[in-house]
């Protein structure tokens, strides 16, 4: 099914926005976090195990994508996960203790997952549909619209704006922009092979198999397809988490760079990363996503010393910047092979591989701090180095799932 540029272009901003405004719902909760503690008396403790509970929703929501998006599409899962979502963040606000904190950010992390899954459903439904690589600059714009919202809160905060006014306003304005994102896409990306059969289009669209009927034969074939393709993805989210949590702490650590400003270091990082999936669309257009994701690794991986034989701090923002433009395509890439899974249709794989990365991000800052405790912090952002490799190993994979459905 063809369509006019145009349509094309409206589509791809309506997923644009999509994901900007995932990324902006999701980063105005964050900088409010001290006033939460300081007002419900939470301790260090107490505070890690509340916001843990973002995570534990995120993995409890499981297969519910995949069955949402079969019997609604993907595009109205978007729709209608993003109101939740931005309920749930709203309600935080009005938290009256730890527990209902805890219970509200469970939320949060479970429509997040939610949306997650179904706005790269939709994502690579567009790309295929118009043969033009579009997931990591979508991804990028998440990583914008994270930025954007971030710096937001961080004034209204500092300037004494009310969390329950502000995060309420973020909900109605980011609802009424996922609306129209909605009315971009319109029809592209969606089969209407399935029309006036009284199965919705776009539904049967998001659940059916790329291939032409191969299917594994049982669970675990599935799980030997989608195992490396989510090795893969946690290996990128692993760069993104030691970013968050120890970037900064190495910048004062390894190079004395003043603590007020250390800050830097987790920005170069996000910054490169942007950068990495707006130039990444073409990249792997031209040679291919386990060719990129494989350089990639190996980025990482020399990031990776960089860091953590750097003395001053050019060499060490050197290696962050190495680290996170290598890891930019891994996550896009690894979800859009995801989405050829064959025998599991385009939601149900998005869903599984995305579901066991998310897993998997939560061991990535424990581990660097055990290294860390039985040794120093250099040796625990040795895991770098490894990531970087086991990208490497694992990177040929990302064609291997949409080679074996196109057979």
């Amino acid at each position: 099914m063809s369509h006019r540029p145009s349509s094309g272009a409206r589509a791809i901003a309506g997923v644009g926005l999509y994901f900007g405004c995932n990324g902006l719902m999701f980063a105005a909760l964050l900088p409010w976090y001290p006033l939460l503690v300081e007002r419900l008396g939470l301790s260090s403790w107490e505070f890690g195990l509340v916001v843990a509970s973002f995570a534990l929703g995120a993995i409890a929501s499981s297969v519910v994508p995949a069955h949402l998006i079969s019997r609604f599409g993907a595009n109205a899962v978007v729709v209608g996960g993003t109101l939740l979502l931005g309920l749930s963040a709203a309600a935080t606000a009005w938290s009256v203790n730890g527990w209902m904190m805890a219970a509200c950010l469970f939320f949060v992390g479970f429509f997040d997952a939610i949306v997650d899954v179904a706005q790269n459903v939709v994502g690579i439904g567009v790309q295929e549909s118009l043969s033009r690589v579009i997931l990591s600059s979508m991804h990028a714009l998440w990583s914008l619209g994270g930025l954007a919202s971030g710096a937001a809160a961080t004034i209204a905060a500092g300037n004494g704006v009310d969390m329950r006014v502000h995060l309420a306003l973020i909900a109605v304005v980011t609802f009424i922009v996922i609306m129209s994102a909605r009315r971009l896409i319109g029809d592209v990306g969606q089969s209407r092979r399935r029309a006036g059969t009284g199965v919705d289009a776009e539904a049967a669209a998001d659940v059916s198999e790329p291939s032409n009927g191969a299917r594994p034969s049982s669970k675990r074939a599935v799980l030997l397809v989608a195992l490396p393709l989510a090795v893969v993805a946690i290996c990128g989210t692993a760069v993104e988490d030691i970013a968050n949590n120890w970037s900064a702490i190495a910048a004062v650590e390894f190079s004395g760079v003043p603590a007020a400003t250390a800050g830097i270091a987790f920005s170069v990082v996000i910054g490169s990363q942007c950068l990495g999936r707006f130039s990444g669309d073409f990249l792997v257009q031209r040679f291919g996503s386990s060719r990129i994701a494989r350089l990639g690794g190996g980025l990482i991986a020399l990031g990776g010393i960089g860091v953590v034989t750097a003395i001053e701090p050019v060499q060490l923002l050197v290696g962050l910047t190495l680290m996170g433009y290598g890891s930019a395509t891994l996550v896009p890439g690894a979800l859009g092979a995801a989405a050829h899974i064959p025998g599991v249709g385009r939601a149900g794989g998005v869903t599984l591989v995305n579901w066991i990365m998310r897993v998997g991000f939560l061991a990535t800052s424990p581990l660097v701090g055990i290294i860390a405790s039985l040794g120093t912090l250099r040796w625990g952002l040795s895991v770098l180095i490894v990531i970087g490799a086991v990208t490497m190993i694992f990177a040929g994979r990302l064609g291997g799932a949409q080679e074996q459905a196109e057979r």
